[in-house]
């Protein structure tokens, strides 16, 4: 389409680069050694005020600076939305009792399962025939699980202060043009000065996204603090959002607990195995596992890999992997280790 061709050009004077689509043929089986992430190139202004993000910034400080930030732009945000108000369409959401359960868009979209591809009575025999023929190793765990592939969407990363990784003007558009190239799921960050996006990007992605797809997922990442947050997440229609045990901490429960409340399904965000045990001890049963630590400042490429063993069996939980996933040979490793899916965001963006 029109639009998976814009969205391919090249930028500025890079040379078109030769990479494999992985999005949809990311599977615990190895892939092709020639496949590389897909790079895509989108070049278009931004305000002025992204190219002043401050680069002497420490990354210590940016968890607690942006913490405290967040703190205070949602309590003047709060001030719009006053609890008295019954009629606010924010106040009814995080009021609201879900009765039944939802869609699970989020659960089903993390976590690729198959149906038996040996079974000829099974109503996706031949699709689970195709799936089973694209493994260059066949084998039955194989066959019946691919991993997820979860694309980040963002301009700027917490991991490289000062620098802008992407030029977008439409969040939506890119949206649209990876999930129609395969994403299982899309993660919008709204936070403006640690991301580079807002809310108005996560509502026209939840359109984008419905418009190609009626299963892939829409998950919604910010500096979660307040429970408003929430509300602005099931407003807005996405799926689920990110909650990261790093800034919750002792809080982290409560904000579980209301988004179950609110049929809001969650990705809570863990880096050490205390904040792991601590998610497990409160039922949680969706894990996004980041190599990164947020509170120093620092990468650890086997974090994920090294807390693999601390979900029992492949039950109810989902497990996600993140932090630095940049070539083929890392997402193989994690899905090699039981982690149902892996989130690429500066390899592709």
């Amino acid at each position: 389409s029109t639009n998976i061709t814009m969205m391919m050009t090249t930028h500025n004077k890079r040379k078109s680069l030769h990479a494999t689509l992985l999005l949809t043929t990311l599977t615990v089986a190895l892939l092709p050694a020639s496949s590389s992430f897909l790079s895509i190139y989108h070049g278009h202004r931004l305000g002025s005020k992204l190219d002043q993000y401050p680069s002497d910034m420490s990354r210590y400080e940016d968890i607690f600076r942006a913490t405290q930030r967040k703190h205070y732009e949602m309590k003047q945000f709060k001030k719009q939305h006053p609890p008295s108000d019954t009629s606010d369409p924010l106040n009814i959401a995080m009021g609201y009792n879900e009765e039944s359960l939802g869609k699970m868009r989020m659960a089903k979209a993390l976590r690729r399962v198959h149906d038996d591809p040996n079974n000829p009575a099974g109503i996706n025999y031949k699709g689970e025939q195709s799936e089973k023929g694209k493994l260059p190793q066949y084998d039955p765990a194989s066959a019946c699980r691919r991993g997820a592939f979860v694309v980040d969407i963002k301009r700027k990363s917490w991991s490289r202060p000062g620098k802008i990784m992407c030029n977008f003007d439409d969040a939506g558009l890119v949206a649209e043009a990876m999930v129609s190239l395969g994403a299982d799921a899309v993660i919008v960050n709204l936070d403006y000065d640690t991301y580079g996006g807002d809310i108005t990007e996560l509502k026209a992605v939840v359109k984008a996204v419905r418009k190609v797809s009626p299963t892939a997922a829409v998950i919604m990442k910010d500096i979660i603090v307040d429970k408003i947050q929430l509300a602005l997440a099931k407003d807005a229609g996405c799926d689920g959002v990110i909650l990261m045990a790093s800034v919750l901490g002792e809080n982290l429960e409560s904000f579980v607990n209301q988004c179950s409340i609110m049929g809001l399904e969650m990705l809570v965000e863990v880096h050490t195995p205390n904040e792991v045990d601590a998610a497990l001890d409160m039922l949680v049963t969706n894990f996004l596992v980041s190599n990164y630590d947020r509170l120093n400042g620092e990468y650890h490429p086997y974090q994920a890999e090294k807390l693999a063993g601390m979900f029992p069996g492949t039950g109810p939980l989902i497990t996600i992997a993140t932090g630095g996933i940049e070539s083929p040979d890392q997402a193989r490793a994690l899905l090699r280790a039981g982690y149902d899916g892996v989130v690429v965001g500066k390899a592709v963006m």
